[in-house]
């Protein structure tokens, strides 16, 4: 019997395990990616005797497979993969791919913001109470990988609306929805419904067991719900109001539960992370938690244990009484709302780069309460700085981090704030946020060092 042929598109960390994957599995794989694909990548196919190719896309050879996993960077509307779906040939993402080769069980989390965070703190808390769980999805190591030797109980899976696209028989027993907002919109036609559309196909094959875990103060979801039928264990999470099953804030107090009673509740002011969008994140997480088991208390332990990923929200060092933080995966309006929101002093934000489209008028009431200066990182700042002209007291620009660093440290006085929280993409100066987020560090740890020294 002839072998399947599966076509690789794209050779990142998802496409290299999907095509490993494959290969455990029988399939013939053929990968291939229009760039140039890392060394380390290559190693690990040409080991594998995987046939590879990159700088094109040998059409002949795509439109011979009879299944195709997408890179979730690559477009639904790309010429090629328009053809594939037109020729029937299934088009998948890398997770639909590797839970079809998985007994564990899924808790899947997707949101415009936040999902990072939640993501992290899920796995946390399961791995800290003794849970055999793997980490996969928009972060970390390749679901597929992980799946070829399928040695975890349970997979915590950052799902972005691009990788949701492209799963279509994936069953989540666990799904975390935290908000929708504007974003990507260039992918769905510039219209707000597809991108909601997507983020709700989290929902796709989830039966009456399964606990689906969602804000329950955003509209946008609440109206999602109405005009969908859903049934599943509904856990809505508020900060408005109190629930009878879910979470929600009282006193400064998170109180979670998924059955009404044995509820887990904890101090606000003793966890390590701030803000209110932190704390919908650490409810969601700890009703994740719940859904699989996990006590009330090791879940305690476990979120006042947790540090959260580089670039958000991280403190990067006090240089005269003055705190920087970098926020540089911040690049969405919403992303920077929620920054600011936490901030308790006096901040001097940092913003710019790539526009969106933004709409700054979001930020009008954080910036008023929060912000004395503005300083714009980027190649061209006019937006910004026409937008907060008469509304922010000071505004500068630069293109360089140290001489940023410097320009804060004259504006700002001991007890202020100096925040990194671009609501911008970060190509026009920077490969990517993480670029921009250890360039930041670095001319601050620098200027940390220098003061030290005086």
């Amino acid at each position: 019997m002839e072998k399947q042929k599966l076509v690789i598109l794209g050779g990142g960390e998802s496409g290299v395990g999907s095509a490993l994957l494959g290969k455990a599995k029988g399939y013939s794989v053929f990968l291939s990616d229009r760039g140039s694909l890392k060394d380390s990548y290559k190693r690990a196919l040409e080991e594998a005797s995987i046939d590879f190719e990159e700088g094109t896309h040998t059409k002949t050879r795509v439109l011979e497979a009879d299944i195709v996993v997408k890179s979730p960077g690559i477009p639904d509307t790309v010429p090629l993969v328009v053809e594939l779906v037109q020729a029937g040939i299934p088009v998948i993402s890398e997770i639909e791919f590797a839970a079809r080769y998985t007994k564990a069980r899924l808790i899947g989390i997707t949101g415009s913001n936040g999902k990072t965070t939640t993501t992290l703190l899920t796995y946390h808390l399961l791995k800290e109470a003794g849970l055999n769980v793997g980490l996969a999805g928009n972060i970390g190591d390749s679901f597929a990988k992980q799946v070829i030797d399928d040695q975890f109980d349970y997979y915590v899976l950052e799902l972005s609306s691009f990788q949701l696209d492209g799963m279509f028989g994936t069953h989540l027993h666990t799904a975390i929805l935290l908000n929708i907002t504007p974003d990507h919109l260039d992918r769905y036609a510039y219209t707000f419904s597809n991108y909601v559309n997507s983020k709700f196909r989290i929902l796709q094959n989830m039966t009456p067991n399964d606990h689906f875990i969602y804000f329950d103060d955003s509209e946008v979801i609440k109206d999602g719900l109405t005009s969908r039928s859903v049934d599943v264990k509904k856990l809505p999470v508020s900060l408005l109001n109190r629930v009878a099953t879910g979470g929600y804030l009282v006193n400064e107090t998170l109180v979670a539960s998924i059955d009404g009673t044995s509820p887990l509740t904890i101090d606000v002011n003793l966890l390590p992370l701030k803000g209110k969008h932190n704390i919908v994140n650490m409810l969601a997480a700890s009703l994740a938690a719940l859904t699989v088991g996990v006590k009330p208390d090791a879940i305690e332990q476990g979120l006042m244990s947790f540090k959260n990923a580089a670039h958000r929200l991280e403190p990067v060092a006090v240089i005269n009484g003055v705190q920087f933080i970098n926020d540089s995966k911040a690049t969405n309006v919403d992303s920077v709302y929620y920054a600011l929101e936490s901030m308790t002093a006096p901040t001097i934000w940092i913003a710019g780069g790539q526009d969106k489209g933004n709409d700054y008028g979001q930020l009008d009431e954080p910036v008023r309460q929060k912000v004395k200066a503005l300083i714009c990182l980027g190649k061209d700042n006019q937006k910004l700085i026409s937008y907060y002209t008469g509304k922010i007291p000071a505004i500068t620009e630069t293109q360089d981090v140290s001489d940023l660093v410097q320009k804060a440290l004259t504006w700002a006085v001991p007890g202020d704030v100096v925040l990194l929280s671009p609501a911008c993409a970060s190509f026009d100066l920077f490969r990517n946020y993480e670029d921009r987020g250890d360039q930041f560090k670095e001319a601050v740890k620098k200027a940390a060092k220098a003061s030290a020294g005086k």
